[in-house]
C-alpha cells in the first residue's frame, strides 16, 4: 500500500467559488494538505448568485457556520422557492416551492389522487397543497412552528450578497491555515513529461507550485481551458438567453421570503430581497433584445430607486467537455455556466467539491479512473438541471412573441423529451441518477408551465370519489393554518439578527 503524500494544492481565484473550495478543503484535508489561494484584488468577480437551494445547508453544517451569524455578514434572507410570473402566459403566475407537495396515501402518490380530484372538480390550485407556498402568499417565514419550538417543516434556502459570503469564506479557510497570494496569474507552467500543471506564474516573477490545482477563475479558465486546452460545449441552441443585466435598488416594506422571476420579451427578470437592498437582474437573448433595451426595461421595472445603473454580463450557458483534466478541476463559472434561473450555481461549486473529496487519492500518480468517474457524473448532472432549466422555456404559450415562438420549437435532449412525454401520460416523473431536482419540483413546474396530465395511475382509484374533497380540503386547510401562524418573515429576520430592519415607506 502506498503511504499518502501530503497534497500541495493551488486554488487559482478568489470569488464565491474559490472560497468555498478553500474554505471545505481546509476542513476536510487539515494536515493532509496545504492550501494556497491566488487571486489578484485588480480581477473583479461576477457576484450576482445571490439565490441559492436547499442543498446551501449542506455547506454551512459542514462548516459548522453559525446560522445568526450568517445571516449578520452575509445580509441573508429565508427563500421558500421561486414564483415565475408571465412564464406560461402574461397573467399566469406559479411558485416552484421547495419541500413536499400534499400527502400520499400509502403506495399511492399525492400528485395521483390531486389529479383524480381535478377531474372530479374538488381540486384546487396544486400550491394549495403545500406548507411553504402558504408561507409565501403571506410572507411569513420561521425556522420554528411557533407553537411548541419544534423545527419548523418548511424546506429552506437563502439569498445572500455573494460577495460578503466569499469574504466570510476567506475569513474562515485563512484561520485554519490557507496562503491566500495576491497576484494575477501571467502564466501556467506545465511539466513536459505528463502534461500536468507544475506552477502557475504571476507578475513580478513569482512563481506557486503545486501538486494539484482548482481552476476557480471564472469565464477565463485560464487552467482548465487555456492552459490544458479542454473545448467548452455550447448550449446556446438549448439555453439561447446569452447576456444578464444586474442591478441593486432599495430594500422595500415587505420582504418577501422568495425570488421571484418574471418572463420578459426576450428572457427573464429576477428580483431577490436581501436585507439591506434588492437585487435585480434581466437575463436576454440578444439575438431578440438589445442591451439598451434591456436595460431600460430592467430600470422601469423595478421596485424602488436603483442604486446603480445596469452592467452587462456575456456568457454562453454550457461546460467544459472534461471538469477534471490531468490535475486540474475546475469549479464555477471556469467549469461552465448555467443560466441562473433556479439558483443551482453555488450548488454545482459544493457538490463538485463533495465529489472531488471523494475520489481523490493521497497518491496522484495515477487517478485516470477516478477522473474517469467524476467526469461521467459531473456531465450527467449538468445535462439533468440544463433539462431542467429548459423545461421553463419550452412550456410556454406566448404565442406571436419572436423569443418564446423560437424557444418553444426548440428540440429537446432526449432525456427531457421523455420526462415530459411520462408526465402528459399520467403524471409520472422517474428520477435518473441522482440529478438533483426531485419529484416535486418536476411536478411543481410542469403543472406550472401548463404540461397537464391526460390521465392519473389507477392507484388513485382505490380512494373511493366522495374521500377525494374533504382530503384535498384539510390538507390545504392545515396548510393555512400553520402558515398564518409564522411571523413575518421581516420580523423574524430582524429577531434573528437583532436588527430592527429599517423599514422603507
Amino acid at each position: 500500500m502506498t503511504h499518502p503524500t501530503p497534497l500541495d494544492i493551488v486554488i487559482a481565484g478568489g470569488g464565491t467559488a474559490g472560497w468555498t473550495a478553500a474554505a471545505i478543503l481546509a476542513r476536510f484535508l487539515g494536515n493532509r494538505a496545504t492550501i494556497t489561494l491566488v487571486e489578484s484584488d485588480a480581477i473583479g468577480t461576477v457576484g450576482v448568485g445571490e439565490a441559492t437551494i436547499p442543498q446551501i445547508h449542506n455547506l454551512i453544517i459542514g462548516l459548522g457556520l453559525d446560522q445568526t451569524e450568517f445571516l449578520r455578514r452575509t445580509n441573508a434572507t429565508f427563500k421558500l422557492g421561486i414564483e415565475f410570473s408571465d412564464w406560461l402566459h402574461p397573467g399566469h403566475h406559479y411558485i416552484h416551492s421547495f419541500g413536499q407537495v400534499g400527502r400520499g396515501v400509502g403506495l399511492i402518490p399525492f400528485r395521483q389522487l390531486w389529479l383524480r380530484g381535478r377531474h372530479l372538480g374538488v381540486a384546487g390550485d396544486y400550491g394549495d397543497y403545500s406548507y411553504n407556498v402558504a408561507a409565501t402568499r403571506l410572507d411569513r417565514f420561521s425556522t420554528t412552528d411557533g407553537r411548541e419550538g419544534k423545527p419548523t417543516e418548511l424546506a429552506y434556502a437563502y439569498h445572500f450578497d455573494a460577495s460578503l459570503l466569499a469574504g466570510m469564506l476567506r475569513d474562515y479557510a485563512e484561520a485554519r491555515g490557507v496562503r491566500r497570494v495576491e497576484g494575477r496569474i501571467e502564466k501556467v507552467e506545465r511539466d513536459g513529461e505528463s502534461g500536468d500543471i507544475r506552477a502557475l506564474r504571476l507578475d513580478h516573477d513569482r512563481e506557486v507550485a503545486g501538486s494539484f490545482f482548482i481552476d476557480c477563475t471564472g469565464f477565463r479558465s485560464l487552467l482548465l481551458g487555456d492552459a490544458l486546452g479542454v473545448p467548452f460545449v455550447d448550449w446556446r441552441h438549448y439555453l439561447p438567453c446569452d447576456t444578464a443585466l444586474a442591478v441593486p435598488s432599495e430594500t422595500r416594506k415587505e420582504l418577501r421570503p422568495y425570488t421571484q422571476s418574471m418572463a420578459r420579451p426576450a428572457g427573464w427578470q429576477w428580483r431577490i430581497p436581501l436585507q439591506h437592498r434588492t437585487g435585480n437582474g434581466h437575463v436576454f437573448c440578444s439575438e431578440f433584445m438589445s442591451v439598451d433595451q434591456a436595460s431600460t426595461l430592467l430600470l422601469d421595472t423595478i421596485e424602488g430607486d436603483a442604486l446603480g445603473d445596469p452592467r452587462p454580463i456575456r456568457f454562453i450557458s454550457g461546460h467544459r467537455q472534461q471538469f477534471w483534466s490531468h490535475n486540474c478541476v475546475a469549479l464555477g463559472l471556469a467549469a461552465g455556466f448555467m443560466e441562473p434561473l433556479e439558483s443551482t450555481s453555488i450548488h454545482l461549486v459544493q457538490s463538485g467539491l463533495g465529489r472531488l473529496l471523494n475520489l481523490l487519492s493521497g497518491d496522484l500518480s495515477d487517478v485516470t479512473d477516478a477522473r474517469t468517474y467524476f467526469n461521467r457524473l459531473s456531465v450527467v448532472e449538468w445535462q439533468r438541471i440544463r433539462d431542467f432549466i429548459m423545461l421553463h422555456y419550452v412550456a410556454n404559450n406566448r404565442n406571436g412573441e419572436p423569443f418564446w415562438d423560437h424557444c418553444r420549437v426548440m428540440e429537446l435532449p432526449s432525456t427531457l423529451a421523455e420526462k415530459m412525454a411520462l408526465f402528459r401520460e399520467a403524471g409520472t416523473f422517474v428520477r435518473e441518477e441522482d440529478e438533483l431536482f426531485l419529484d416535486d419540483s418536476w411536478g411543481q413546474v410542469m403543472i406550472g408551465q401548463g404540461i397537464m396530465p391526460r390521465s392519473w395511475s389507477p392507484l388513485a382509484d382505490n380512494v373511493p370519489a366522495q374521500d377525494i374533497g374533504p382530503f384535498l380540503e384539510a390538507l390545504a386547510k392545515a396548510c393555512r393554518i400553520k402558515a398564518e401562524a409564522l411571523p413575518s418573515h421581516r420580523a423574524f429576520v430582524a429577531a434573528m439578527t437583532g436588527d430592527a430592519l429599517e423599514n422603507p415607506a
